[in-house]
């Protein structure tokens, strides 16, 4: 029997994945599309990458929603959720109701921490899959996909207190799959080092993408180049990276980049990328605040561990998009 995915959030990160597990032989990959469903229903995607080159993927079935994907009556192997985390605008695990049955495995190719923890509330007995990615992807437009660079991606069983052996298994399958679809830094972790990457993405995450904000739109290199720049995000990803080990009660493993070594990265690539919050702000689109600020402040001091950097760039980015928010609604009265 074939093994039957289905991508949810297919666009460039969902969209790019989708299209490198659909060349194992023994998997049926479906998506469920928003706005660019027309095109990719009619043409599928077209993908370029300066790795794998300029293919098209045509998924196994295209659904315009989740409605149709629960009328179809498959019953999904694995369904990857590859949307953005926005818990402050609405439970992303209700859109899975109706699709997950015996034997489904959740994969959650999301940004942040706690991103796991809605998915888990809703579908206690579902074996759930977290997984941290640094490709860089864009659809440039509806069905076209750029794939710029990195296919890494670290798959781990969330398992919080427990241990379950189809877990397990389950992770090892996909990331198994992944490799299979030529994605060869696919990596298999334990629960408690998935965590631990999330964590130290976070240190990325959450002082890259606030301070290009609050900056005025400078990208990650032009922050990095800046002394005074410097200083302010290396000090935020000390503070994560410091704060990881006592919260999840392991040391931050030896092969994990440094901040200086993350920052001199940063130094060398000169693409002019803008990161993920900076482009959601520009678009007037609202930010993962919570899943890459919010959540960690709040896992933190249940530990009695603050954070003062990072809360300070939560406070701030916080009140600018409820200031943006409330001026847009005043301004359709």
């Amino acid at each position: 029997m074939p093994i039957k995915i289905l991508i949810v959030g297919a666009g460039a990160v969902g969209a790019f994945y989708a299209s490198r597990l659909a060349l194992v032989p023994s998997t049926q990959v479906s998506v469920i599309c928003r706005s660019n469903y027309t095109v990719v229903h009619a043409n599928g995607f077209s993908i370029s990458s300066p790795k794998y080159g300029s293919y098209t993927f045509t998924p196994h079935h295209t659904f315009a929603n989740p409605r149709q994907a629960i009328d179809s009556k498959i019953k999904w192997d694995y369904i990857v959720v590859s949307t953005k985390a926005l818990p402050d605008v609405s439970d992303d695990s209700e859109i899975l109701e109706g699709l997950v049955g015996d034997g489904t495995s959740i994969v959650l190719v999301q940004n942040g921490l706690g991103v796991e923890e809605p998915y888990l509330k809703r579908f206690p007995s579902a074996i759930i899959l977290s997984a941290v990615t640094i490709v860089s992807a864009a659809q440039t437009e509806p069905g076209i996909i750029k794939h710029n660079r990195w296919t890494r991606i670290s798959v781990g069983p969330y398992l919080p207190g427990s241990t379950s052996w189809a877990a397990i298994e389950s992770n090892k399958r996909f990331v198994q799959l992944l490799q299979a679809g030529e994605i060869e830094d696919a990596e298999e972790y334990s629960h408690s080092k998935l965590q631990m990457v999330r964590w130290h993405k976070i240190a990325i995450n959450a002082s890259m993408n606030p301070s290009a904000v609050l900056s005025n739109g400078t990208t990650n290199n032009a922050m990095v180049l800046d002394p005074e720049l410097y200083i302010h995000l290396k000090a935020v990803m000390d503070e994560v990276l410091s704060t990881a080990p006592k919260v999840l009660g392991t040391p931050l493993p030896k092969e994990f980049a440094t901040s200086e070594a993350i920052l001199a990265s940063t130094q060398k690539n000169t693409s002019g990328s803008k990161p993920s919050m900076l482009l959601d702000w520009e678009n007037g689109k609202r930010m993962e605040l919570e899943v890459i600020l919010g959540n960690p402040i709040r896992i933190a001091r249940e530990k009695g561990l603050e954070m003062p950097r990072l809360q300070t760039l939560y406070a701030l980015l916080r009140k600018a998009q409820e200031n943006r928010d409330q001026a847009k609604s005043q301004s359709h009265l």
